[in-house]
């Protein structure tokens, strides 16, 4: 078995966030956040029936990923967690997961808000946000409720 999967972008993401630093830790956090996703030509066929959704779950690639590190700190705390128990850039595989709202359908463009990407974003999916499927039920969230309560992160 090959360790090299290749994938081929199916658009890219535009947003008004050009550095790192400017951009929103996640999109819940900016709910005004707007963007437009640009899906190729030759994919826009893919986008029928998407209007009916109100959220959309986009798959990207962190294209200005830098390395990575086993252990990190990530943004909402002071202490290093595992790679896998957070949300970072820096990953062993660089992939991004957003849940935005979808505002509008125009041909093979897809006007967004709650967005939490840089401009330039190479979209590698578009899967659409179904409740019943994604919303889970007696979750536990790690270390996060700790993190949280503590107003000097959020």
């Amino acid at each position: 078995m090959s360790d090299t999967v290749v994938f081929h972008t199916i658009g890219v993401i535009h947003t008004p966030y050009i550095k790192k630093e400017d951009t929103p830790i996640q999109g819940c956090f900016s709910p005004d956040g707007r963007g437009c996703v640009e899906v190729f030509p030759e994919y826009a066929g893919g986008l029928q029936d998407i209007a009916g959704f109100s959220h959309l779950i986009l798959l990207y690639h962190f294209h200005r990923a830098e390395g990575f590190q086993l252990l990190t700190k990530p943004f909402l705390d002071k202490e290093k967690k595992g790679i896998f128990a957070i949300r970072y850039f820096n990953r062993p595989n660089p992939i991004g997961l957003s849940v935005v709202r979808l505002l509008a359908v125009r041909d093979n463009l897809l006007d967004i808000a709650e967005v939490d990407m840089l401009d330039g974003t190479p979209l590698l999916d578009i899967k659409p946000y179904v409740p019943e499927f994604d919303i889970k039920e007696n979750v536990r969230d790690g270390w996060y409720p700790a993190a949280s309560e503590r107003s000097d992160y959020i």
